[in-house]
């Protein structure tokens, strides 16, 4: 007598074949029947405690998110219907190079104000760890032991670890400090990590140079784990910073996965094949390469990421020390509005593009859902002076949409075969991108069902099989006996992503039964009080 029986269900297994009908038993948290065409056969049926009769859904693995900053969300939120309601089974933080662990007193306070646009201030978090291995304790924990809304891989960011061994500064690493850094992500990988990240247009992390990076990458690679960066350049070098990062990973021997690889600013308009092309050619080499996208063209960061690196040397109060300095102040505008600053991916910024999507401070709401443009027009005045006046209002909280990106190029490299899905999804702010809600039903109604652009069987295995490859997880990722029932059912004829740019925080539709470990997270299409989730650790090589 099993747990629950999935009656007459199209199956999607992740693997890309082809789907079938079957009867699908769970019992303890794992599949334990797959029985196909059962009532067409007349076979002897699975028996269980509950049965659910599917017909007219189709039943797939959870969806993993591989680019997610959920860090602090997973520990204030136990509803978490922002991914749970998508089929997101697993999330994978500690992305972007900058997180909470590993932390001391003096970076934990660091962190938490350089990424306040991110995850908020935390100040509603009782921030009880500070390696690797107690924060995916306390996820563990969750809340009241009960665990989290869905689990969670983490990944060791890099600008956090060189916060701890050399600070701010805008230097090589000495010898010293480059061990410390070593003994940090080992130490990391050994209690669970399942690689590292990077935010090489994010301060401390961009100051480290390649040899610096491939030292880490290397011990990475001990481990087994895999080098996520969010590279130097999404704009005018784009193309030399993913070839930076082919080459720097082959050296190191360490597997790369390319962080919301996207193909953005006017420069690198309808270039989405010229990325896949050194992808190809690095597969064919021998490299060990992956990425992941998510199905819109805007982007979204903080906007005190625009400035220039040389702006952001010391942490967040040397940057605001130096916005209020008149002088120190031109010369950032003329980097970003004239040179190109490298926090702009090296293209001189164009404030009609850059939306605010949040503010940490309410006061300022009136600046949500305008660009910077549109506000500083209504005030009559450049807009310098307002994005200006806004960073320093806003203590370099508020956060944007970069409405830069080229639909061809996103449709061109979600077809490749080593692509996966991730949100990239920012949670907080008063209207934040819809893809934090909506990248997974985006995939199925929008590019699935309407466009065309992928077939329903190989989008599925983006979402599913060929993430939980790249964790090197051996029981998720598809529809077997044995596997974990983290399942997702769907309604292929009305998945949709119900979040907009208008109203972001909207649910999506046609997802109506999610599980994790067996047990329903979302139930009839709403979400049940099941706190299934829990950190999902390193499984050595």
């Amino acid at each position: 007598m099993m747990d629950l029986v999935v009656r007459d269900v199209e199956v999607v297994d992740g693997s890309g074949g082809p789907s079938y009908r079957a009867d699908v038993g769970i019992e303890g948290g794992r599949i334990t029947a797959v029985v196909q065409e059962a009532a067409a056969a007349g076979c002897l049926r699975p028996v269980a405690r509950r049965v659910l009769d599917a017909e007219g859904l189709v039943l797939s693995p959870g969806f993993i998110d591989m680019h997610a900053h959920s860090d602090l969300a997973l520990l204030r939120d136990p509803d978490h219907s922002a991914k749970v309601a998508q089929g997101v089974t697993l999330e994978v933080i500690g992305q972007d190079g900058l997180s909470y662990a590993p932390v001391d007193d003096r970076t934990l306070a660091e962190v938490r104000r350089a990424i306040t646009g991110w995850n908020g201030n935390g100040d509603d978090i009782d921030f009880t760890w500070r390696s690797v291995g107690e924060y995916l304790d306390r996820l563990d924990h969750g809340f009241d032991g009960e665990g989290i809304a869905v689990n969670a891989a983490y990944l060791i960011p890099q600008g956090s670890v060189r916060m701890l061994a050399v600070g701010w500064d805008d230097r090589a690493a000495t010898p010293r400090e480059l061990d410390r850094m070593r003994q940090l992500v080992a130490e990391g990988m050994r209690e669970g990590a399942v690689g590292m990240s990077s935010g090489l247009t994010y301060t401390p992390g961009m100051y480290a140079k390649d040899a610096e990076l491939t030292e880490l990458c290397r011990v990475v690679a001990e481990y087994g784990g895999y080098y996520c960066p969010h590279h130097r350049s999404y704009g005018a070098g784009a193309l030399d910073a993913y070839r930076e990062m082919v080459d720097l990973t082959r050296e190191a021997g360490c597997s790369l996965h390319l962080a919301h690889a996207t193909m953005n600013f006017g420069v690198n308009k309808g270039r989405g094949p010229e990325l896949l092309a050194l992808v190809d050619d690095a597969l064919a080499g021998g490299a060990d390469i992956s990425l992941d996208t998510y199905p819109y063209t805007p982007g979204c960061t903080t906007l005190v990421a625009m400035l220039p690196s040389w702006a952001s040397e010391g942490g967040p109060e040397a940057i605001l020390a130096r916005l209020k300095d008149d002088g120190t102040a031109e010369r950032i505008r003329h980097h970003m509005e004239v040179v190109g600053a490298d926090g702009c991916h090296g293209v001189p910024i164009e404030w009609d593009t850059i939306e605010i999507s949040g503010v940490a401070d309410a006061a300022l709401a009136e600046y949500v859902g305008r660009t910077v443009q549109e506000s500083a027009d209504a005030r009559g005045e450049a807009p310098w002076t307002t994005a200006r006046r806004l960073l320093l209002d806003d203590g370099l909280g508020s956060t944007i949409l970069q409405h830069v990106g080229h639909e061809e190029n996103v449709q061109a490299i979600m077809r490749h075969r080593v692509h996966t899905g991730g949100s990239d999804g920012i949670l907080r702010g008063d209207k934040p991108h819809p893809r934090a809600y909506g990248t997974f039903p985006q995939y199925l109604g929008r590019y699935v069902r309407e466009l065309g652009v992928l077939g329903l069987e190989e989008c599925v295995a983006h979402l599913t099989s060929r993430p939980a490859a790249r964790l090197r997880l051996p029981d998720r990722g598809l529809v077997r006996e044995g596997y974990r029932a983290d399942l997702v059912l769907l309604d292929p004829a009305t998945v949709a992503a119900g979040s907009t740019f208008e109203n972001p925080r909207t649910l999506p539709t046609g997802i109506p039964y999610v599980l994790i470990d067996g047990r329903f997270v979302v139930e009839d299409g709403r979400r049940t009080d099941v706190l299934a989730g829990r950190a999902v650790r390193r499984t050595a090589p």
